[in-house]
């Protein structure tokens, strides 16, 4: 089971005590998964296109109990009006009037992800949507989210309108505020254990540049100094210089603060730095 799979059955088992938050959800299941009218023999007929039986079986529990509906049973022509006068036209957004309570919203962004959200696995990538079919629902889903400090995107993808969050702590939010917390948890784990192991990659990374860096260097200065040794440039080096050069021909692996401690006397790593440098240039001179 894929983890979106997992947090659908999750906020699936679910179920808000208050009715207006039960009407809430199930009017945003309807309004992006469902449908009702009527089949060839005249009956009046309600369901939720959604591969998911979890997700479904969501959506006749909330009818069930908002509406007192017995799903396997004929819906009547009163219940029917029931459901219309109260779920309203599908092809528009929710009424802002189930909505309009902070509960109710919460109820709404769980219904709404039920039926048209997907997450990705957060070992892989961050990455929630919710694919509307049109315009103004999405940006009613905008809105929603940036009640609670969530601020989505949208994109055109195809004839579809995707909103989505990308990063960890909206994603976490929005988790938080479906309540689906056992699939908040898991998400937390791994994302902290993504970004431990991504700060220890960038760390020895960071380490084995340097490391390069300084084996890089040492042979460059080594090379210098045998330039100058086999060109019979050492006699004209001073005194510092020439010691500094045999002590780095002896030592061609230690560090330059430890380097420094070869000399007589000791000089810092600034110093050793320093006459190497010297030591370069003088190698330079005597190639040109």
């Amino acid at each position: 089971m894929s983890f979106s799979q997992t947090v659908k059955e999750e906020m699936a088992k679910h179920v808000s005590q208050a009715r207006h938050c039960q009407l809430a959800e199930l009017a945003a299941m309807m309004h992006f998964c469902g449908q009702y009218g009527r089949d060839t023999d005249g009956h009046y007929t309600i369901g939720f296109q959604t591969e998911n039986e979890a997700v479904s079986r969501k959506g006749f529990t909330l009818l069930e109990k908002t509406y007192n509906i017995n799903t396997d049973a004929e819906i009547d022509e009163e219940q029917m009006g029931d459901i219309l006068s109260g779920i309203g036209d599908l092809e528009e957004p929710v009424s802002p009037i189930l909505i309009k309570n902070a509960c109710c919203q919460r109820a709404f962004l769980r219904g709404a992800f039920l039926s048209v959200g997907s997450i990705s696995d957060p070992a892989g990538g961050y990455h929630l949507e919710f694919v509307c079919t049109n315009a103004e629902k999405a940006t009613q889903l905008l809105e929603v989210l940036q009640a609670f400090g969530i601020e989505g995107k949208l994109v055109l993808r195809k004839k579809y309108f995707v909103v989505y969050l990308k990063e960890g702590e909206s994603i976490v939010d929005l988790l938080n505020i479906c309540e689906a917390h056992i699939a908040l948890m898991e998400f937390e784990n791994l994302r902290i254990l993504k970004d431990v192991r991504n700060n220890i990659n960038r760390q020895v990374n960071c380490e084995t540049a340097n490391i390069n860096k300084t084996v890089h260097a040492a042979t460059r200065q080594i090379q210098d100094i045998q330039y100058i040794r086999d060109h019979g440039g050492l006699g004209q080096l001073s005194e510092n210089l020439r010691e500094m050069a045999e002590v780095r021909l002896e030592y061609p692996d230690v560090p330059l603060k430890e380097l420094g401690e070869y000399l007589d006397p000791p000089v810092g790593k600034s110093g050793v730095n320093h006459r190497l440098r010297k030591l370069s240039e003088f190698a330079e001179k005597l190639r040109t």
